[in-house]
């Protein structure tokens, strides 16, 4: 003999719909927006680096070294001799401390 079962009342339907009567606990509430604020800031933080690193000139000692650089191999290839190895290391040191801030090396 098969017993009938009675329909779902309106009381429990909403606690089966909403999970035994909804609503979020604090902490549930409190990493959604930790995870919010840490995305947005790491977001802004991208962005911000892009565009630092995008638009930063070299200074100038850098650019020196770097010439220094490419002269020494150059010396070391011999492509160039000890002379003019001189004479383009001095040429260097004296451009890096006379030339003003934000030039482009005359280029």
């Amino acid at each position: 003999m098969a017993v009938a079962r009675e329909a779902p009342g309106a009381e429990e339907m909403v606690v089966m719909m909403f999970w035994n009567g909804g609503g979020w606990p604090f902490w549930e509430v409190a990493l959604m927006w930790a995870g919010m604020i840490a995305f947005w800031g790491l977001l802004i933080w991208a962005v911000y680096a892009l565009i630092t690193n995008a638009t930063r000139r070299p200074d100038p000692e850098h650019r020196g070294e770097d010439a220094r650089r490419i002269l020494d191999e150059r010396l070391a290839r011999g492509e160039i001799d000890t002379e003019d190895y001189q004479r383009l290391r001095d040429l260097i040191a004296s451009d890096i401390h006379h030339a003003p801030t934000g030039a482009g090396g005359g280029r």
